[in-house]
């Protein structure tokens, strides 16, 4: 490995601030869900995924790599919504050490319940902070850096 190259100091307070950002967005969306809705900010992502996946149902390999949850916290959180009636674990035919997920029609339920509260969160602490001209840019830089890590992944 070659010697470092050192952040700049702008790039160091742009690296920081994006830090502490991501954590307290990720902190306050949390609060407001549980708060609201009663549900956490790692299963109401869940939920989400799964809402938005063919048939409502994504193997459970593919939802810990898809969420901001590590696989063990996916296979917790599963099994926490599972008791909760809000998904189901179906075995996979074609592979029978996997194990899909699958929203039910009461984890569909609680979603749309808690959707109208976190997207006014959202907007709070993130659009309403933006002007027009700013999310065009800041989605095109965030997609670059997350191809580049998903590109890194294969």
């Amino acid at each position: 490995m070659g010697e470092a190259k050192w952040l700049s100091d702008d790039e160091q307070r742009l690296w920081r601030a994006y830090l502490d950002a991501t954590r307290l967005l990720f902190q306050n969306l949390d609060k407001q869900l549980l708060r609201d809705s009663d549900i956490s900010f790692t299963d109401f992502e869940i939920l989400v995924l799964l809402s938005e996946a063919p048939d409502r149902r994504m193997r459970m390999r593919d939802l810990a790599d898809a969420s901001t949850t590590t696989r063990s916290g996916i296979t917790r959180a599963v099994s926490r919504m599972e008791n909760a009636g809000w998904v189901r674990r179906v075995e996979c035919e074609s592979d029978r050490r996997g194990a899909w997920a699958e929203l039910t029609d009461v984890g569909y339920a609680r979603l749309a319940e808690a959707g109208p509260g976190h997207v006014g969160a959202v907007r709070e602490n993130m659009f309403d902070l933006l002007s027009p001209a700013d999310i065009a840019p800041m989605t095109e830089v965030f997609a670059r850096m997350r191809d580049r890590m998903i590109d890194g992944r294969r």
